[in-house]
């Protein structure tokens, strides 16, 4: 997989350690782009290493039982994406304006007791990540454009149709996961997702729930 400037094939092409960034509801999976707006000491810190090092950063979610540390901060899911720093802009009131390429997602081996005011994680890879054959053939493109569709004009919403028709199915997948409006849990179970027609299929049933949902609720509000 080429990332900006770096290609990755192999392990050895990443970083055993990685710093992290809990994001509660936010999904960056291989491929995907997430722009993030940085302000907090701690993550501008971690910018200017990224940026000095291997430009690496995991976007990882907050546990979703709410789990505290003793000093206060969430424990973490144990999967999440890593993504390569491929811009960066100074906003002039002290912000970096980044965006991430979602690289490869890892599994959380163990956390580091560091002394840099973010975290520092050591995972294990998804290698399988890295393989540009994703079995995207695989896909029941239909089904997905379909539920998809059916969101949109549940909710009222238009979508750049000749866009979505040039994309591919990996590319359509991973960014429709990614901009769909879920919660944290459901937004894990597609990050997990073992692989791209999982995610795939995993998407169609999380939006035909919802659906059914917003039904439901229309039903009850008319009794």
């Amino acid at each position: 997989m080429q990332v900006g400037n770096a290609h990755y094939r192999v392990g050895k092409d990443l970083p055993s350690t990685i710093p992290v960034f809990p994001l509660a509801g936010a999904l960056l999976l291989p491929g995907g782009r997430m722009p993030l707006n940085i302000f907090e000491l701690r993550y501008l810190q971690m910018v200017d290493e990224a940026i000095a090092g291997p430009r690496l950063i995991g976007i990882i979610q907050p546990s979703l039982d709410g789990a505290l540390r003793a000093d206060g901060e969430p424990e973490l899911c144990n999967v999440g994406c890593a993504g390569r720093i491929i811009s960066m802009a100074e906003s002039g009131d002290g912000r970096y304006l980044i965006s991430l390429q979602g690289v490869c997602r890892f599994r959380i081996t163990h956390e580091l007791p560091v002394k840099t005011p973010f975290r520092q994680c050591k995972l294990a890879p998804f290698l399988t990540d890295l393989s540009e054959d994703q079995a995207a053939n695989e896909v029941d493109r239909p089904a997905l454009l379909k539920a998809f569709r059916a969101y949109l004009q549940a909710n009222e919403l238009e979508a750049d149709w000749e866009s979505v028709s040039r994309a591919e199915n990996a590319m359509l997948v991973n960014a429709l996961s990614m901009m769909a409006p879920y919660g944290p849990a459901e937004k894990q179970a597609l990050l997990e997702a073992p692989d791209l027609r999982a995610r795939a299929e995993t998407l169609i049933a999380i939006t035909e729930m919802a659906l059914a949902r917003e039904n439901e609720d229309f039903g009850s509000s008319l009794q």
